[in-house]
């Protein structure tokens, strides 16, 4: 009887600097990422917040949309209204199944009036190609193509990511606004630099050819030396997510949660027409929904992580969980134990207490505004 083998990891174009780099290695999406560089994780995740870091996020996927009636194509797929989109702006959205519910988040880019990039989770590429190929047919004068194997993407970011970005391109960063993109040349380099990220942060996300991408990430850390910008791995990038509450595909989204659950409402495009998902969404929030997401920091020592069961506090709390953590940590800048979790909408109202089941011991928690962290405007 054979043995089933596992697949190989896949590895970004910078898979051998990081490894030569010293960077700790883990599995995540199917590939073989850096979570953390020597220094650490609350290092990086310091660094992110006060100065600068640079992060490899080649692993997500680019799937190309073009054709006639390509918006109609991405109006029918997605959630959020992209007829709003000029040439040259992003915009975060959904791929919603007939339930309302996510395939996948992801964010548009109007490359052209009839052309589209949309950035993927990595660990959704193939399912999230096979959805959108399917799903635009009915639209018309449009084609999907895989281009993942043509990017390889790097993040800068935190509040120095502007000026050290700046000492490598003639592209005036100071004019593209935030989820906005613009074309030119980094460190000489062909590059896409568009005003995103993952980290709560003003930065930018560079799209580059894979070739190229070795070279990049060299020039950057030599130009950032001075802003002290340091490499930083998927680590930092979770717990810098968490504290702006920025939803995690796997976590805190899937293919059970609603946008509206997810209190991603201003996601949904509700003057469109039509689009996969728009029937249950408009009746489910002519409804009203029966659980929500909530942020909670810890009223008691102890960490809420990943999956551990939360319990309302109404009426002795149930008989059975009310719900469960999608993510938890224990911050390195806000230096609290936060997380997020779906509970009862009776139970989500801000100040409302919980209990959380870490490793057998109810342990009290507290109902909190999102996001955690918010920067300062540098306006």
């Amino acid at each position: 009887m054979e043995q089933a083998t596992a697949a190989p990891l896949k590895k970004t174009p910078l898979h051998s600097r990081h490894r030569a780099s010293g960077a700790k290695m883990v599995s995540f999406g199917g590939w073989d990422m850096p979570v953390e560089y020597s220094g650490g994780i609350v290092d990086e995740h310091l660094a992110v917040r006060t100065r600068a870091g640079l992060f490899d996020v080649s692993h997500m996927g680019e799937i190309e949309i073009a054709g006639k009636d390509a918006l109609a194509a991405v109006q029918r797929i997605t959630s959020n209204d992209a007829s709003r989109l000029a040439v040259g702006q992003a915009q975060y959205s959904g791929l919603m199944t007939p339930n309302g519910a996510f395939v996948d988040d992801l964010l548009v880019y109007r490359l052209a009036s009839d052309h589209f990039l949309l950035v993927v989770n990595a660990g959704n590429i193939e399912k999230d190609y096979a959805w959108i190929a399917e799903h635009i047919k009915p639209a018309g004068d449009a084609i999907a193509v895989n281009a993942s194997s043509r990017y390889a993407l790097l993040a800068v970011q935190g509040p120095q990511a502007s000026v050290v970005l700046q000492s490598l391109t003639g592209v005036d960063l100071a004019a593209i606004k935030y989820y906005w993109f613009s074309h030119g040349e980094v460190a000489g380099i062909r590059s896409t630099i568009s005003r995103t990220g993952y980290t709560g942060e003003d930065g930018f996300e560079i799209f580059v050819p894979p070739q190229s991408a070795d070279r990049l990430w060299q020039t950057i850390l030599d130009a950032g030396r001075s802003a002290d910008l340091i490499p930083c791995g998927l680590g930092a990038r979770d717990t810098l997510r968490l504290e702006a509450a920025m939803r995690l595909y796997g976590n805190d989204i899937d293919e059970t949660t609603t946008a509206l659950e997810a209190d991603l409402g201003w996601i949904v495009g509700w003057k469109k027409e039509d689009f996969i998902g728009a029937a249950a969404l408009r009746a489910q929030k002519a409804e009203g929904v029966r659980r929500r997401i909530v942020g909670f920091e810890m009223l008691e020592r102890g960490i809420a992580r990943h999956g551990y069961e939360v319990y309302t506090r109404r009426a002795g709390g149930g008989a059975g969980p009310a719900g469960h953590v999608t993510s938890g940590t224990q911050t390195p800048y806000l230096k609290k134990a936060i997380g997020m979790a779906y509970v009862p909408v009776d139970d989500a109202a801000i100040d409302t207490e919980l209990d959380i089941d870490i490793r057998g011991r109810r342990t009290r928690a507290r109902v909190v505004p999102m996001p955690f962290y918010k920067r300062r405007s540098s306006t």
